[in-house]
């Protein structure tokens, strides 16, 4: 029999991170599972050890991690730190003997991204690499199934867009590819997995497809860039300038091109295709 491995698995109290863990779960006698979370009262129900570990303490990040064979690390929430909480975490991983680690990062992580949180993905790919861990990286696009949640109580989903595409991904279908890859690291040692949807949409036809599944009237309307940027700072006085630079960039990155990319990577990996806009909503109602 093969010998079991110790899989950990963080951000289990969000989407992506709860979705491996219910793929995962009981399904394969030869993963030992280990739910990371700051807050383990809130980790999925499931038979298996639960620790608690935050990304910017470095100590419990190595106690937690001691005995992992494969790390799943799934990004933290966006903060003014990320990159400092993120850095720590694989320098944790490191110390405590993880073998392996698959990251959630962007598509076109790069140093210069248009989104500028994607400079934040490429600075931890950086750390990952420098850290001597095996790893595998998934570059995910936007996700489906949050575009809708970009509109106002209006309807109105506002931003630079322009008529760029984006090739938006299922938060589900990245999901599967990250419990794939889990299942068997092997074969994905050292692959950068572009994950997109099957195709690259404006977004005044996300707002279009996505109203007529959700049964609401969903428009897109352009704004030049000083207009966004005046919109944010209107809605949210509190916010920073780095956050409210994300949220403009993300409209950006879409204008520019930067996220048109589409790749059949999900399918390559899961051997399933990826889910389209209406497929990915109608799972999120339940249908």
């Amino acid at each position: 029999m093969e010998h079991q491995r110790t899989v950990a698995i963080t951000g289990v109290t969000g989407a992506i991170g709860g979705e491996v863990v219910r793929l995962l779960a009981g399904a394969d006698l030869r993963l030992d599972l280990r739910l990371l979370a700051r807050d383990p009262s809130r980790a999925p129900d499931v038979d298996t050890d639960v620790r608690r570990c935050d990304y910017a303490d470095h100590a419990s990040g190595v106690e937690a991690l001691r005995g992992v064979d494969t790390l799943l690390m799934v990004s933290a929430s966006e903060a003014a730190d990320r990159r400092g909480q993120h850095r720590t975490f694989v320098e944790a991983a490191a110390e405590a003997g993880v073998r392996r680690i698959v990251y959630t990062s962007f598509a076109g992580a790069a140093e210069d991204a248009t989104f500028t949180l994607g400079r934040d993905h490429h600075d931890t790919e950086a750390a990952i690499h420098a850290s001597g861990m095996e790893h595998t990286v998934l570059r995910d696009n936007f996700y489906l199934d949050v575009l809708p949640l970009f509109a106002d109580h209006e309807g109105v989903i506002r931003g630079p867009a322009g008529d760029g595409r984006v090739a938006a991904v299922a938060r589900a279908d990245v999901a599967a590819v990250a419990a794939a890859v889990l299942r068997d690291p092997a074969p994905h040692a050292g692959a950068a997995y572009e994950l997109s949807g099957p195709e690259a949409l404006t977004m005044s036809e996300v707002a279009e497809r996505a109203g007529r599944v959700l049964g609401r009237d969903l428009r897109f309307v352009d704004e030049t860039v000083e207009e966004a940027w005046a919109s944010r700072r209107a809605a949210y006085p509190d916010a920073p300038d780095w956050q409210l630079e994300a949220w403009v960039s993300t409209y950006t990155a879409i204008a520019d091109g930067s996220c048109a990319q589409v790749t059949d990577a999900v399918e390559r990996v899961t051997g399933r295709p990826a889910r389209t806009l209406e497929q990915t909503l109608d799972r999120t109602l339940g249908g």
